[in-house]
């Protein structure tokens, strides 16, 4: 295989590749919890929350691949099993959670972890001169920012 030279240094890349896996996990695990949400939500908000879920799952489901890409860009390989993902994330799975004002709580507590992990890589990317993973990075807490705040919002009384 040919030798990888974007004008980031090998260990660098590395470094941020870890990073993103991290957040592609987090992505991932958060992506089934919407999704099991979507499916099981009850209640007097079901319409606008089981399509508020679905938009939600959909974007993440899109984001994992636009994070998977990256790394490989980067030049590592990305594993893709549940075993893997639930070794590195910060997301707590579904444990039958049926009141929805609990899954808005926990779908506000996994935006907020992949904000600050994504977040916590931009020291080492600005170092690597890496714009491409920092507009990455951007984009993505803008996001879930923005969810985080709709969420949160549900929750206000």
């Amino acid at each position: 295989m040919s030798q990888i030279n974007i004008g980031i240094d090998q260990a660098n890349r590395q470094e941020i590749a870890k990073g993103l896996y991290k957040v592609l996990a987090d992505t991932y695990s958060l992506y089934l919890k919407t999704h099991s949400f979507h499916w099981n939500v009850t209640g007097p908000m079901f319409n606008s929350l089981h399509q508020m879920f679905e938009d939600q799952y959909l974007e993440l489901a899109t984001a994992v691949d636009v994070l998977a890409e990256r790394v490989r860009a980067l030049g590592e390989r990305v594993p893709g099993s549940y075993s893997a993902f639930a070794a590195v994330t910060g997301i707590k799975e579904d444990n039958g959670v049926t009141d929805a004002n609990q899954m808005i709580q926990e779908l506000l507590e996994g935006q907020e972890v992949i904000i600050r992990n994504a977040r916590s890589l931009y020291p080492l990317v600005n170092q690597a001169n890496d714009e491409a993973t920092a507009d990455l990075l951007t984009q993505r807490i803008q996001l879930h920012e923005k969810t985080a705040w709709m969420l949160r919002s549900l929750l206000q009384r």
